[in-house]
């Protein structure tokens, strides 16, 4: 990939444009007065934008690249707890499901023990591989 600075970049626009001017000027020496006055007016807005992009090139460059999203003042203790809450309110609600999902949990395992030893039949019954069979059959 082919990358060249902004500098570069402009001094390239530059020297292009000087060279399409002289070309221009060479052939509208024999244009007529009204449009000779078009054309000095779009060179004139030409040049007005091509001011505000080299402006704003300058004010990027001048910034030096770097990104200061707070600048140099210090953070407070409340800003840092504040950017710290998201997180605390995640693992707590994490943590909270977590929970409640174990109880849920304990609380079937209990509702099928609680059933298996009420009922009429046996427990070692349920570990007899023929009752098994009887259950999957139906009957």
């Amino acid at each position: 990939m082919n990358t060249i600075s902004p500098a570069v970049a402009l001094a390239r626009q530059d020297q292009f444009g000087r060279r399409i001017a002289a070309r221009l000027d060479a052939g509208a020496a024999g244009l007529p007065h009204d449009i000779s006055e078009r054309l000095r007016a779009a060179r004139m807005q030409a040049l007005a934008h091509r001011q505000a992009a080299l402006q704003s090139v300058h004010s990027v460059s001048a910034s030096g690249g770097q990104a200061t999203l707070g600048g140099d003042e210090q953070v407070s203790f409340w800003q840092r707890l504040a950017s710290a809450l998201p997180l605390i309110v995640l693992a707590a609600g994490l943590v909270t499901i977590h929970v409640v999902q174990n109880e849920r949990r304990a609380s079937e395992v209990a509702e099928v023990d609680a059933a298996l030893l009420t009922d009429d039949l046996p427990p070692a019954a349920y570990a007899d591989p023929g009752f098994v069979q009887f259950l999957k059959s139906g009957r």
